[in-house]
């Protein structure tokens, strides 16, 4: 199994608990510098103008500037920066991305999002494809930066986009690992024919399975990566483990975030509780119930493992504290 970790854009990743440090550069370093010291493999930068997690009217780190002043700084990890298509020409994306992985001695790759968030590209002035667009804009997008980063010069003619006999030089020290999510059949086809690596939020194993299949299925006879989002809570007994897992999920006045989260109060009690645990870690990152003991930990990530996952992309806080004990315990341990 291989480690990543979030880089804390938003200065943390819980909705409910104020206990991170404000998103800074600092603490995104020191983070990244770390991390690599103690067997993380891969940092997952997220790509938002606006703060998702503690309310869009508190701090975001730009992804890429962040990116490439990672790079300067790290040697060995993978930079895996979110992108957006509909924020980013490609063309111009190209030229910049591989500089940022020229920086990092050819250590960039890509986690390729096509978006959801309708508000906050209205707030930008930005196009907002219907849900099946997005995968067609995002296919095209991907035709058009890869080829200038293969070809010495491209020249391309489509419905969102055109280029003319473009060059990009220097190109990307190697070819970075296309990742994309996604659940719908049209996301689902448009990674199987453009990109390397399949990326899920956070299931049980049962759920994960099947989706590995479909993919590799759909890849036919292309190798193809798998990775999962997960929060992460490791403890010298369950008792502890649990109690954390309480402190984090009980909500006792709504933050700032809920403003995003507006079906919340519908239901029944029991959905609602639901719906409160799922919006407390993002990215359903508390259904893989990497919470416990190191040992039950280690027993869990072999279960992934044994359906062929092969990245765990893992929040935690506070960050820097939590990362340490879990590559003490369990990736070192």
């Amino acid at each position: 199994m291989r480690y990543g970790y979030w880089m804390p854009v938003f200065g943390g990743w819980l909705r409910n608990v104020d206990d991170e440090r404000p998103a800074s550069w600092e603490y995104a370093r020191d983070l990244a510098v770390r991390a690599e010291q103690i067997g993380y493999d891969l940092t997952l930068i997220a790509e938002l103008n606006l703060n998702d997690i503690k309310g869009v009217d508190q701090p975001a780190l730009d992804a890429w500037s962040t990116a490439a002043a990672i790079a300067a700084v790290t040697k060995t990890q993978e930079i895996m920066v979110a992108v957006r298509p509909n924020f980013h020409q490609p063309a111009l994306f190209a030229k910049a991305a591989a500089n940022v992985d020229r920086i990092s001695g050819g250590r960039l790759s890509l986690n390729v999002v096509s978006s959801w968030w309708a508000d906050e590209a209205k707030q930008y002035g930005l196009q907002f494809d219907a849900h099946d667009d997005r995968y067609a804009r995002t296919s095209e997008w991907l035709d058009v930066v890869k080829g200038l980063w293969t070809e010495e010069r491209f020249s391309f003619a489509g419905r969102f986009y055109t280029t003319d006999q473009a060059i990009c030089s220097p190109k990307p020290a190697k070819m970075p690992t296309l990742y994309a999510g996604g659940e719908s059949d049209a996301a689902k086809t448009m990674i199987a024919g453009q990109c390397s690596a399949y990326v899920m939020h956070g299931d049980p194993v049962e759920a994960v399975a099947p989706k590995i299949v479909d993919m590799k299925q759909r890849a036919n006879g292309r190798p193809m990566t798998f990775g999962m989002a997960a929060y992460a809570i490791v403890r010298d007994s369950e008792a502890e483990a649990q109690r954390e897992l309480d402190r984090i999920t009980t909500v006792r006045d709504l933050p700032a975030g809920y403003d995003n989260f507006d079906q919340w109060l519908s239901g029944t009690q029991l959905e609602r509780e639901l719906k409160l645990r799922e919006y407390a870690v993002s990215n359903r990152g508390l259904r893989p119930n990497l919470v416990g003991t190191p040992e039950q930990l280690k027993q869990r990530i072999a279960d992934y493992e044994g359906v062929g996952l092969d990245l765990l992309l893992l929040q935690m806080s506070p960050q820097a504290e939590e990362m340490e004990r879990f590559a003490a315990q369990v990736i070192g341990g």
